[in-house]
């Protein structure tokens, strides 16, 4: 039997014919590229059925981070809704069958735009469509009736981005390689100038096109992905942090798993308006959420960086991790810039 880093093979196929309706052993694994912090495997099934199966990195891990039920039931709850979202199809909480937690969803089809050339298949036209339905899809989250899908008691409701700056704080002493005066001083502006959150909602916290599947052929999200850093809190934080994945024009500031730079998408003040129109919230304080997250990405990245130098991310050919510490350091020093703008 092939050996699956990540999967115990035995036991995980015997609990997927038993949980998995429609689910046909003997199943085929392999780690999906583009993983960068809890583990995600394509199943494939002896009838050619296809699933999706996530569980933590291997090896050390932040004690409250990588929580499988937790992600499960977000995208089971948002599942009832209009937003798009694979179906969420079980969850695994005993140990002892793989080493770790883990959960399956279903198989969407669908392209990570994670690069420019991921779409270059696209026209101008369908990628003004994609990035449209990209912004009305977040809006749509934003607008869940949080109690109504049974997350009222996801996290605490108020007082997130004060509880984001002082977690994210705590996850850099935690994770940090080395020290890094910027991500220090930005955290401590951020605490200086914390805006009043206007309004809950869920926050997926890692919104972008590289955390969605998106029909190329259509311009359209089909499923949006990427859960663990999900919970309850302000809004705009999420429309902040679309604003550091999306191109404003200054090649310094172009993030390799952004397609926008590729041209032919709206511009970041367009999804602006747009979202302004379709929810009505005031976007005027929206530079400080993206210094935020512009901030928060940088600890997530060192994050990434310190579980690799501990061999907790797994074989991934063709990664170079040290991408991840160089990427600390340009967005500290992008946030930097951008919080001071604020003063």
């Amino acid at each position: 039997m092939p050996i699956v880093q990540g999967i115990d093979i035995a036991p995980v196929t015997a609990w997927l014919e038993q949980n998995v309706p429609g689910a046909v052993a003997p199943f085929r694994f392999q780690l999906i590229a583009g993983g960068r912090s809890n583990l995600t495997f394509e199943v494939v099934g002896a009838d050619g059925g296809r699933f999706v199966l996530r569980r933590p990195p291997l090896g050390h891990v932040l004690a409250t981070a990588h929580d499988m039920a937790r992600e499960h039931r977000i995208i089971a709850a948002v599942g009832t809704t209009s937003v798009p979202v694979p179906p969420a199809l079980g969850v695994c909480s005993d140990e002892s069958v793989n080493g770790a937690p883990f959960y399956v969803m279903g198989y969407v089809d669908g392209v990570v735009l994670d690069s420019a050339d991921r779409a270059a298949v696209m026209s101008p036209e369908l990628r003004v469509k994609a990035s449209h339905h990209l912004i009305d899809v977040l809006a749509d989250l934003h607008d869940v009736d949080v109690d109504a899908v049974g997350l009222g008691d996801l996290a605490k409701r108020e007082g997130y981005v004060e509880r984001q700056v002082k977690r994210w704080s705590t996850q850099w002493e935690q994770s940090k390689t080395r020290e890094l005066p910027a991500i220090d001083e930005v955290a401590r502006r951020l605490r200086e100038r914390i805006p009043v959150q206007r309004g809950v909602s869920i926050a997926h916290g890692d919104y972008r096109f590289g955390n969605c599947l998106t029909d190329v052929a259509q311009g359209r999200i089909a499923a949006v992905l990427d859960w663990e850093l999900c919970t309850l809190g302000d809004p705009l934080a999420d429309v902040g942090y679309l604003g550091v994945y999306w191109f404003d024009g200054d090649a310094a500031n172009t993030r390799a798993n952004d397609p926008t730079s590729g041209g032919g998408f709206p511009t970041y003040a367009d999804l602006l308006e747009r979202y302004a129109t379709r929810t009505g919230r005031d976007l005027s304080d929206i530079d400080y959420y993206v210094a935020f997250s512009c901030w928060r990405l940088a600890v997530i990245s060192e994050g990434v960086y310190a579980r690799y130098l501990h061999g907790a991310m797994g074989t991934q050919e063709g990664v170079d991790f040290d991408t991840f510490r160089i990427g600390t350091d340009g967005l500290a020093e992008r946030a930097l810039t951008a919080v001071r703008r604020l003063t």
